[in-house]
């Protein structure tokens, strides 16, 4: 679906606020500031809304967040007018959600749709962003908020020859709005990650042959997903105060149960019942059951060969397997996923696994893959390939800031922020869900709408107090980004080659610029820096030189 933009609303030139998103954190940014009474322009690339939901339509598409976390806290009304169908939607149920939020907020009218926004200036001398715009046209406004999301920016096909294929191409982050069919073609997907695993068993479900192209095997466990049934429902709705008070005082910023019980407090067969237990229950209940699997190598290392267990118990052929079985890095140190049947899809025998690492992929072909051992045939190429994350859509535009100051310059050995939320140089610039703060690490939807609530409340400061632009000290970047690194060492995360590191994109600043230490207390920091903004510059009306907001605390 491409919702029409209205064909005035790029007319006006100057807003006060312009969204750059149209996922969750920028339709609730849109809503939030019309609220405040200020001018609002929304970008959006898409059609329409729904972030990542509106592209990823891939075959098996679901979120791995419960329902109850992925949706919006800030409305009772909301909340109770919407009814999930099912503990772990579906894409296009989370499609048709945002619609209906966006419909009831009345926020498509604020978006220009189809647009892309390739550029954006500080004009010191007038404490304002310019923008340009993939059709040309120039904007002005107060303040910039990028709610581009941590994954947006796809990696797309990472090896030569594609214009050579003969096939069909598919990318999963890109997924077409049409029915795509796979009844008797040789179907070949590459990449294995949390997308890819939900590919493999609905396509297995009509292929004629499915080739699983696999470099780094991933953990996954299975989702044993459920429906919502109307009593249970109504049991949510009853208790939806309860529950998001008790997300918002979690680590994780969701209602997934979690422990402080250490791994080696427990007798080992008491151990192998729990986690035996965890597996049963499904979903990311391994997570909750013991406290220091990220932080203690060699429990985390007893619970990955528990899982490894698993998948010899599922896959019948022992040597794939063996092929299957991650090794080399701790479990949940890459993104946790959750499947419906995907080792039980290498059972069909029309399901095969390629191992890239014995046989690496050289480049496509006329006919399918080449590979160092020789080439695959095939019809039709899905690449779950990934994302450029976190930095990726940031750096994917041009944005100066002051003195001629270029973001990616800044980043060039990886991000640099205060909070995740603003980086120093580029005043008034604010991102949601940026590098620097819990990103992936926490329920995303939770993490906007405080991002969004705590810019909220620094633009109404400086209007209260006639200041024309903020920024981040460079010293408070530089602390928080001490904070960032001292943590990254505690877990381990750090030591795995993902996207959260930038190990899969060539040639990016590898390092963990997540912050490790839990939604709760990265909202308690927020909260702290927005009772002096000490840690911020300003530029004020009355006073033309940068003052600190103690000064104006009186």
């Amino acid at each position: 679906m491409t919702t029409a933009t209205p064909s005035s609303i790029l007319d006006q030139k100057r807003y006060d606020v312009i969204v750059v998103g149209a996922g969750f954190g920028g339709m609730y940014a849109v809503h939030r500031f019309r609220e405040m009474g200020l001018s609002v322009l929304g970008v959006e690339a898409g059609g329409d809304v729904g972030g990542v939901w509106y592209w990823n339509r891939y075959p098996g598409a679901r979120c791995d967040l419960m329902s109850l976390d992925y949706s919006y806290s800030f409305s009772p009304e909301i909340e109770q007018a919407w009814t999930w169908t099912e503990q772990f939607a579906a894409q296009p149920e989370i499609l048709a959600y945002a619609n209906f939020v966006a419909d009831r907020l009345a926020l498509r009218d604020l978006y220009a749709f189809n647009t892309r926004v390739v550029r954006a200036d500080f004009i010191k001398a007038r404490n304002l962003w310019r923008l340009e715009l993939d059709q040309g046209q120039v904007l002005e406004t107060t303040y910039c908020v990028m709610a581009t999301g941590p994954l947006s920016i796809p990696k797309g096909v990472p090896f030569e020859g594609a214009a050579d294929f003969q096939g069909e191409i598919y990318l999963a982050a890109k997924w077409p709005q049409e029915e795509v069919s796979f009844a008797g073609k040789r179907v070949g997907l590459v990449g294995t990650g949390s997308t890819g695993i939900q590919i493999v068993p609905e396509v297995a479900k009509t292929a004629a042959e499915l080739v699983v192209f696999q470099r780094t095997p991933s953990f996954t466990m299975p989702m044993r997903n459920v429906p919502i049934d109307p009593d249970y429902a109504a049991e949510i709705k009853r208790n939806y105060a309860g529950m998001r008070q008790g997300a918002r005082n979690s680590a994780i910023g969701g209602v997934r149960p979690q422990s402080t019980r250490p791994f080696f407090s427990v007798a080992p067969a008491q151990r192998l019942a729990l986690m035996e237990d965890a597996w049963k229950q499904g979903g990311l209940a391994f997570l909750g059951t013991f406290a220091d699997l990220l932080t203690n190598a060699e429990a985390n290392e007893q619970v990955a060969e528990f899982v490894r267990g698993k998948i010899s118990e599922v896959v019948k052929d022992p040597e794939t397997a063996e092929k299957l079985k991650p090794r080399g890095y701790p479990i949940f140190a890459r993104r946790p996923c959750l499947d419906t049947g995907y080792y039980e899809a290498f059972n069909a025998p029309h399901v095969r696994l390629h191992d890239c690492l014995s046989d690496p992929i050289d480049r496509l072909s006329p006919a399918g893959i080449k590979t160092a051992a020789g080439e695959v045939e095939l019809d039709v190429l899905i690449f779950a390939t990934g994302y450029d994350g976190l930095t990726g859509a940031l750096l994917n535009l041009e944005v100066t800031g002051r003195e001629g100051l270029r973001l990616r310059d800044v980043w060039q050995d990886g991000p640099v922020s205060h909070l995740g939320l603003m980086v120093a140089g580029f005043p008034n610039f604010f991102t949601v869900a940026g590098p620097n703060g819990p990103a992936a690490l926490a329920n995303l939807i939770l993490l906007d709408q405080q991002n969004v609530d705590w810019i909220v409340e620094a633009i109404e400061h400086m209007r209260r107090h006639q200041l024309t632009a903020m920024e981040p000290s460079p010293a408070a970047q530089e602390a928080w980004l001490e904070t960032i690194q001292a943590l990254a060492q505690l877990t381990l995360v750090s030591k795995a080659n993902t996207w959260y590191t930038g190990g899969n994109i060539a040639g990016k600043p590898r390092g963990l610029s997540m912050y490790t230490g839990g939604y709760l207390r990265y909202a308690e920091a927020c909260r702290l820096a927005a009772e002096t903004y000490d840690a911020f510059q300003f530029q004020s009306l009355a006073k033309p030189a940068e003052k600190r907001a103690s000064e104006l605390a009186q």
